[in-house]
């Protein structure tokens, strides 16, 4: 439901903001904002982690993000404020909220499965996520044009409300224990960014994160579209069946990995390496290619590779790491990946529109192809301990 309400959320927003300025820059503001938003609060997440249990931090983060968007709610039915920049400060506010609970809320699915079925809930996590992602974007647009950006802002409201009911009802088994470090306020900030430089799996985990979360940037929809239209030779219509195609690509990535759990439990470091090279692969070939339906086929691939990796990682990220530590090494990781994709997505659009788009996936395929061999060798990193 709450992730639901975030498709619908900012799909309202994109339109709303539309309606109003009729500026591509104001909706390329919608990503930014969110990215700075989920920065900030990724880097201060510590400070909440060693002060409030999980399950906490869960509800009222969800409970406020509902309150935000019930005052957005009224404003836009009063019609008291249209103004560009008050809207774009409820989106940072309710980004800011995510920040701190995106670790909480994947910290604490190891709590609440025994080990050995971790790769099973990332899966179903994943498969939930991704399908929610897919139907959203589809369903939001059709509300959207049958209603208003507005209409589709308000019904978010009840399923932010309806996520908060049923997050009272989680039950972490896990004991907390309050870590405050009195007058060490800088010290507890840097506590996950030491976690995971100490430890050699977490630390050349993150490397490879770093060389995708910049990779990745590719498939945001401005270089996407792009693509599309010149490489492509294709109507925006070719723009929405790739990220279909994506989203579909995730979901069956999702099912492989239910289908298959002992092979994957068994091989995960085989697995990390393979699929780091798969994806380095498939982008590089999905940058080159000018035929629409091989894209298209590119594209599932890609998202299905993807998947599978992000549960590869998760796995060996959560049978590695001690409960106290996951939730802020989760939050070093929000914080890296929106600090790499602002970045990234301003020079890899220049680029776009430089040079070549093609040269941005060749270049992507390139640092990806650079994790792949980092990761191939250090493999004696990824050995992980199951208990």
């Amino acid at each position: 439901m709450a992730n639901l309400g975030d498709v619908f959320y900012i799909v309202g927003i994109i339109s709303l903001l539309y309606t109003l300025t009729e500026s591509p820059f104001a909706l390329a503001l919608v990503p930014f904002i969110n990215m700075f938003g989920r920065f900030i609060s990724g880097i201060i997440a510590p400070w909440w982690i060693n002060r409030f249990p999980l399950k906490t931090l869960l509800v009222n983060s969800q409970a406020s993000k509902t309150i935000l968007l019930v005052v957005l709610s009224l404003l836009l039915i009063s019609e008291t404020t249209t103004n560009l920049f008050i809207i774009l400060t409820f989106v940072g506010c309710i980004a800011f909220l995510d920040g701190w609970a995106a670790p909480a809320s994947h910290a604490m699915l190891p709590r609440l499965v025994p080990k050995e079925q971790l790769v099973k809930a990332n899966s179903f996590f994943s498969i939930v996520s991704e399908t929610m992602n897919l139907g959203g974007w589809a369903l939001g647009g059709v509300v959207v044009a049958l209603t208003s950006g507005q209409f589709v802002i308000i019904g978010t409201v009840g399923l932010y409300i309806f996520a908060t009911m049923i997050m009272f009802g989680i039950d972490d088994p896990t004991p907390f224990q309050k870590n405050e470090i009195k007058g060490k306020w800088g010290s507890e900030l840097t506590q996950g960014w030491q976690i995971v430089w100490r430890n050699p799996l977490f630390r050349s985990l993150h490397v490879i994160i770093i060389f995708e979360a910049i990779a990745n940037v590719v498939w945001i929809a401005s270089i996407l579209y792009i693509f599309v239209i010149e490489v492509l030779g294709q109507t925006e219509a070719w723009w929405g069946y790739i990220n279909t195609a994506f989203f579909l690509g995730m979901i069956i990535g999702g099912i492989i990995c239910t289908r298959f759990i002992i092979v994957v439990e068994n091989n995960l470091k085989r697995l990390l390496i393979l699929l780091s090279f798969g994806i380095s692969l498939v982008t590089l070939l999905f940058g080159v290619t000018t035929i629409p339906w091989i894209s298209i086929l590119l594209v599932i691939l890609n998202g299905i590779i993807q998947q599978l990796k992000g549960i590869v990682s998760e796995t060996m990220l959560q049978k590695s790491a001690t409960t106290d530590e996951l939730p802020k090494i989760y939050a070093v990781q929000s914080a890296l990946i929106s600090l790499l994709f602002g970045i990234s997505s301003i020079s890899f659009g220049a680029i776009a529109e430089l040079w070549d788009v093609r040269i941005t996936f060749v270049l992507a395929a390139t640092l990806l192809g650079l994790g792949a061999l980092f990761a191939l060798i250090r493999s004696r990193d990824f050995s992980i301990t199951t208990e």
